[in-house]
């Protein structure tokens, strides 16, 4: 059973699961993180699968959407479903999801883009530019899929929302 679990503080346990996920260019520092999480703008569930930690979920509710920052499954929970489970409980409580994806250029990233494809997820065809929270990195180039987004919003309002809200630009 898959459970989401709302909490105030990312432990260690998340921290490591967040560094070993992402590489350095596409997570902000930690100490970031946290003083996010402490406002409530970035906000976090932890996931349990049969009451033991099995990843987390970093996400920004916006005016119109969610935003889904960060998403970890952790390798020994990994398997029977537990993405799908999560992202299924996660279109329930939250609505509308936008999140960002590498191009699918790579054999891992391909396999990301087919696995939100499976769920109903659409790719925006315009580029965007994540940007960069180390002055060593340029910018990103990632790409932003939606489900259940209203046909009065489009990407540029997307992006717009991102670039003000969580990437404070």
């Amino acid at each position: 059973m898959i459970d989401l679990v709302p909490v105030s503080i990312a432990d260690e346990v998340i921290k490591r699961l967040y560094e070993d996920a992402f590489p350095k260019e596409e997570r902000r520092p930690w100490d970031w993180q946290l003083a996010l999480i402490a406002t409530g703008e970035l906000r976090v569930l932890r996931i349990a699968r049969d009451g033991l930690f099995a990843g987390f979920v970093f996400y920004w509710q916006l005016p119109a959407f969610a935003f889904i920052e960060h998403f970890a499954v952790h390798p020994d929970a990994r398997g029977g479903g537990a993405g799908t489970r999560v992202m299924e409980l996660l279109e329930k409580e939250l609505g509308t999801i936008i999140l960002e994806v590498e191009p699918p250029i790579t054999e891992q990233a391909i396999r990301r883009v087919k696995f939100y494809e499976r769920l109903g997820y659409t790719t925006f065809p315009d580029t965007y530019q994540q940007p960069s929270y180390y002055p060593e990195f340029p910018p990103l180039a990632l790409r932003l899929m939606y489900k259940g987004l209203p046909s009065a919003l489009n990407f540029n309002y997307v992006r717009h929302q991102l670039y003000r809200y969580v990437y404070k630009q």
